[in-house]
């Protein structure tokens, strides 16, 4: 599970701990199952008593701020794919700023997908992406759409 996506969802590790399966499943790509294991682990005593500890010691998860409603979304509705060796950003890195754009990142490509970010050495991704007939931006393209 994509723990920045479910994240951003909550905004709080509180929120996350707290919420119910009906609220984790409507986080985009948890379905029943996987919002029935989260809920199950935040209700296991033993698991409380070491988040707890943890959380005594100093263990920390920062609060995500809220977006602003009216902040353009050039991305939104997009669906993103990034293949290859990015030597400019962590990849988790470059993921979070497209998703703050908006955007759907997945891991495959198919139809449904709107851009393809190609790093170094790029596969066999590239090479759906092309026969599909996708969008497709270098390292270079994308550092450059997260500026606007």
């Amino acid at each position: 599970m994509n723990l920045l996506l479910k994240a951003n969802h909550f905004f709080t590790f509180e929120a996350i701990r707290e919420a119910t399966e009906e609220q984790l499943i409507e986080v985009q790509d948890v379905g029943v199952i996987v919002a029935k294991h989260v809920a199950s682990f935040f209700s296991e005593a033993h698991n409380v008593e070491v988040i707890d500890a943890l959380l005594a010691c100093g263990i920390h998860w920062a609060a995500i701020e809220q977006k602003d409603e009216n902040e353009p979304q050039p991305l939104a509705g997009k669906t993103v794919v990034l293949t290859g060796t990015l030597s400019q950003m962590p990849r988790n890195d470059a993921k979070a700023a497209l998703q703050a754009l908006g955007a759907k990142v997945t891991g495959s490509v198919s139809a449904k997908t709107d851009l393809l970010i190609a790093g170094e050495a790029a596969g066999s991704k590239l090479a759906k992406a092309q026969e599909l007939g996708i969008d497709i931006l270098d390292e270079e393209g994308m550092i450059a759409l997260l500026k606007r």
